[in-house]
């Protein structure tokens, strides 16, 4: 037989696009178009309902960047429509190839209820099911011209205050039309097998038959009148349509899904308009397909409509509670994982789950993560304590070197918890179930063999309008298809049900999921970062000193409503385009301004608690908040500090610089400005490297090839220009207490002044860099060339450290250039070793390299500052204040307790006398990461630790006030039935026993 599958497929593509889909909506008739500008800022509804509108018409030109236009469409069903399905077609000028970054419409009634959205694959409202004729349509369409910002160039349209003023987008459609169903199905059918059948192989005598059948339906359509053939051509499709599947076929879980980013090329106010858009249309398509199945991730996304669109909140419970909208994560947002902090991360969920359960009754048992930029190895222990047991990811599918090789696994964290993951085979989170993708997912699925099932989660996310009706047909239609995997819309609790009982022994993969991309995300955004930092330590202060007068007197109240507000509005800021750094200007413009104003309100709530706790007099006390004492103030309490130690001297160094002493360390600071010997005097040890100069700044030239703000590529290494050159060397303070050398130097457009401090007491030295920050697609790194002969490094995570090997031997090393610490970095051989601490910082990097004479040395640097130009071209331009030191002769222990020291300053204020701890524990390596009242407002204490140190410890938990009984909880609270709580002793004391990394919550009962 002849090979003429090209002419068919040719054929099918060209009637498909220009005969059989314009026929699918009929007869057009012309609406009539009226239109408001909104001035500024979206408006509320009834003012857009009640504005004053002027005549428009298709083909006009509408939309500034950022703003809004409200159309009026009115119209009258033709009477020679009766019986007819009629529905509007409403373009806004939309560009098919971007679902989600173009501009979009919310259809509302007259009396300002929602219809559905607009968007490009979802442009059809319907008007009736069956007309009787004369029906009037009165519609007013609030359309947001969000400019298009996704060709990773630079631009200043991404903030209202730079962006331009003329218009975006041109109406393209507004007509009634007849809906011809036939026409739509026979659509769908020619679709899914012409997907089909180009993704068999040209061996396959199934293609074959899916091609003649194809053939034949082409035959019996008449080009001049489709509708009246479409029946007869889809009477040819039924055998091919009929094949049942393979019982070996892969079997996918389909769940509807509108991956949504609470920001990132659209400010926050627009994500509230993205999400009741969206689920809009997910309540619509509910209405008319009872099998269809929606999950949605974030609270905070449920909240705002909640807050903004209460009467489309009640549609969505009604629909929970009917099980087809399924509330699935459990986090506040969908967050970053690298950089949120331990106590941040267990609020995410503490405040997700919350919500849900208030809210809809439902408690999540999966996490869904699928976009964040790698995750964190603490994840698996916080997932378990949080009441959930699988964990859905989708984002390793981008990494550049090394395949992931599991798609169903048991991923192991720090402490060895275990949760069931999946990595859905489809590789992406926004499935059209299209052919292609159903068929790529079965071959890319590397369980065969063991597991037979993945998870696809489909439909346009991002303000694309979530799943489609076409999306249901394909899923229908492929349900059980020879050739195709078998397709089920379910929830994804049933899919990870299966898919555990089918493979309950899925292979471990240990640590982190490190993504293999997107490294520049812990740098970029330098302000939005350190926001974040600041803000956890300032809750974390705030809660305890609340807390500790809460309990201690009377007249004080726990400002629970404030701390709830303020916590999730950090946890708003740590989603996965804020945190990283990876979002519009406007949106990180507002995130400073945002961190601002949480400091001002967290040091008021502090000083308000602490004022209460040091009552009326004159003595000067230091409040420690740290989870350690500190000059002799115990962690958690007030008291007046001890004497540091030995005075710091300070005399000219022999060539020019200064040397610092403190009977702890000597460090040398060369005529360069450069620290050239940290020297360790108790244990005689040099931490610098022979040769080497530490807090050398460093700039590369940085210029990814894709993801601007997102990336860097390992080549940036190729170049560097080291900052030696001086401006200045002036000592500005000179003991006893501390000895201070401030050095300053000029590079390309930017200025640096650095002050390098030695307190009496210290184990470290502390460096205080600031910047004015004026360069372009530059890279700023501190340097830190160690002489220690260190095989991995081990980097803070959440609730303990990670270890990550200093070589390359194999590429998953080799790609990992780029790492994310917290506050410290450890690098060490036996017996002794360094740690490097910051106060904001989270991308590093480690490098060995063995000197002539056989040592090693083992370089930590800190990225410091970075300067893409996409999507936000001003990136970290101006001023910067960063914190860092270097600690020779430190251990694990002695970096865990510097970094809470750096992270968390004390504070001076005067009062009656000292304040006790509310709670202390006599084991340094279990470390207090908490301290608050409990969220159901009864009063009990409740208190979050972990072992810090990765061994096992016994610690006394003593309460500073009488103690009812003591329970070990979860993240939410809720009573836990574990072994890490003793009884509570006589004295009141409470026991531990932790296993290494282990997490504890402990729920104090007041007696």
């Amino acid at each position: 037989m002849h090979d003429d599958r090209s002419i068919t497929e040719h054929r099918l593509r060209r009637v498909l696009a220009q005969r059989i889909k314009p026929a699918v909506h009929s007869r057009p008739v012309p609406l009539t178009l009226a239109r408001w500008e909104a001035p500024g800022e979206p408006v509320p509804v009834a003012e857009g309902l009640a504005a004053t509108y002027e005549p428009c018409a298709v083909g006009d030109p509408w939309g500034p960047a950022w703003g809004t236009t409200w159309f009026k469409v009115t119209g009258t069903v033709p009477a020679e429509w009766a019986g007819r399905t009629v529905e509007a077609v409403l373009d806004l000028g939309f560009d098919r190839m971007m679902p989600g970054f173009q501009c979009e419409g919310l259809v509302h009634r007259a009396d300002g209820g929602e219809v559905k959205a607009l968007n490009p694959y979802n442009d059809w409202v319907r008007v009736a099911d069956s007309a009787t004729g004369g029906e009037r349509v009165e519609w007013y369409v609030e359309a947001a011209s969000n400019p298009v910002l996704v060709d990773h160039s630079a631009t200043y349209e991404g903030d209202r205050q730079t962006s331009g003023d003329q218009p975006l987008y041109r109406l393209a459609r507004m007509d009634l039309a007849v809906f011809e169903t036939e026409v739509w199905e026979l659509v769908q059918d020619l679709e899914v097998l012409h997907d089909l059948m180009t993704e068999l192989a040209p061996h396959d005598a199934r293609r074959y038959e899916i091609l003649r059948a194809l053939d034949a339906a082409l035959d019996a359509v008449d080009l001049d009148d489709v509708p009246g053939s479409a029946a007869a051509a889809r009477a040819r499709l039924t055998g091919v349509l009929a094949a049942p599947a393979h019982a070996s076929a892969h079997r996918i879980s389909a769940v509807g899904h509108a991956h949504i980013d609470s920001a990132w090329l659209w400010p926050l106010r627009e994500t509230v308009r993205k999400v009741s858009r969206t689920a809009s249309n997910m309540v619509a398509l509910m209405d008319e397909h009872p099998e269809f199945l929606f999950a949605m991730s974030q609270a905070q996304q449920l909240d705002w409509i909640k807050t903004y669109r209460p009467e489309l909140f009640e549609r969505i419970k009604k629909k929970v509670a009917d099980g087809q909208f399924v509330p699935v994560g459990g986090m506040w947002v969908e967050s970053d994982t690298n950089m949120v902090g331990g106590e941040a991360m267990a609020r995410q969920f503490l405040y997700g789950k919350k919500f849900l359960m208030d809210e809809f009754g439902v408690e999540t048992r999966n996490v869904w993560l699928p976009d964040s930029f790698g995750y964190t190895a603490a994840m698996p222990q916080i997932v378990k304590l949080a009441g959930a047991g699988w964990f859905l990811t989708q984002k390793i599918s981008w990494s550049q070197v090394n395949k992931f090789p599991h798609h169903t696994f048991w991923w192991e964290g720090i402490d060895g918890t275990r949760v069931f993951t999946h990595f859905p085979p489809v590789d992406t989170y926004n499935s059209d179930l299209g052919g292609a993708q159903l068929a790529h997912a079965a071959r890319n699925y590397q369980e065969k063999g063991r597991g037979s099932r993945s998870l696809v989660p489909f439909g346009w996310g991002d303000g694309g309008g979530g799943p489609t009706r076409e999306q249901l047909a394909r899923a229908r239609r492929q349900r059980n298809l020879e050739g195709s995997p078998r397709v089920e819309i379910e929830r994804p609790d049933a899919f990870f049900e299966k898919a555990h009982a089918e493979y309950p022994d899925a292979p471990v993969w240990a640590g982190e999921l490190y993504l293999e991309l997107h490294r520049g995300t812990y740098t970029s955004q330098a302000k939005t970062k350190q926001g974040n930092r600041r803000s956890e330590s300032l809750l974390r202060e705030a809660e305890l000193w609340a807390a500790t007068a809460a309990v201690r007197v009377a007249e004080y109240d726990y400002p629970y409503e404030d701390l709830e507000r303020i916590w999730k509005t950090v946890l708003l800021h740590q989603f996965h385009d804020i945190l990283p750094g990876s979002s519009i200007a406007w949106v990180h413009r507002e995130a400073r301004e945002t961190y601002a104003r949480v400091r001002e309100e967290l040091n008021a709530i502090t000083l308000a608690a602490q004022r209460a706790l040091a009552g009326e007099g004159l003595e000067e006390l230091v409040f420690n908040c740290a989870p350690h004492a500190r000059r002799g103030v115990p962690a958690g309490g007030a008291g007046r500090p001890v004497p540091a130690g030995q005075p710091v001297t300070l005399e000219e160094r022999h060539g020019g610089g200064q040397i610092l002493a403190n009977g702890r360390l000597l460090v040398e600071i060369d005529g360069r400005g450069l620290v050239v010997s940290a020297y360790d005097l108790e244990a005689g040890r040099e931490a610098v490297a022979p040769g080497g100069a530490a807090n050398l700044l460093q700039v590369h030239p940085d210029f990814p090839n894709m993801w601007d703000a997102w990336d860097i590529d390992a080549f940036y290494r190729n170049k560097v220009t080291d900052l030696v050159a001086l401006d200045a060397l002036e000592i500005t303070e000179s003991g006893p207490a501390a000895a201070t050398v401030r050095v300053s130097r000029s590079f390309g457009s930017s200025r640096v002044v650095q002050s390098i401090t030695l307190r009496a007491g210290a184990k470290a030295v502390d460096i205080v860099t600031e910047v004015d920050w004026h360069e372009t697609e530059k890279f700023l790194k501190a340097a830190f060339p160690l002489d220690v002969k260190a095989e991995r490094t081990a980097s803070e995570t959440q609730f303990g450290h990670v270890y990550r090997a200093t070589h390359t031997n194999t590429s998953w090393e080799a790609a990992k250039f780029e790492i994310c610490a917290h506050r410290w970095i450890h690098a060490e051989e036996p017996g002794w070793g360094v740690a490097v601490l910051n106060d904001s910082t989270y991308g590093h990097d480690v490098t060995r390299d063995v000197r002539a004479d056989g040592g090693q040395t083992t370089t930590v640097r800190l990225s410091l500052l970075r300067a893409p130009r996409y999507p936000d071209p001003e990136t970290d331009q101006g001023g910067h204040t960063l914190r860092f030191s270097l600690a020779p002769g430190a251990t694990i222990g002695d970096a865990v307790r510097e970094g809470h020291a750096l992270n968390l300053p004390e504070r001076t204020l005067t009062g009656a006398g000292p304040v006790a701890p509310l709670l202390a524990v006599d084991n340094d390596a279990v470390v207090v990461e908490a301290v608050k009242l409990a969220e159901d407002r009864g009063g009990d204490v409740i208190v979050r630790l972990y072992e810090s140190r990765g061994g096992r410890a016994r610690a006394t938990l003593a309460a500073g006030f009488p103690v009812g009984g003591a329970v070990e909880s979860d993240l939410l609270e809720r009573p836990l039935e574990g072994t890490a709580v003793g009884p509570r002793s006589a004295d009141g004391t409470v026991p531990l026993t932790l296993r290494p990394f282990q997490i504890v919550t402990v729920r104090l009962h007041r007696a």
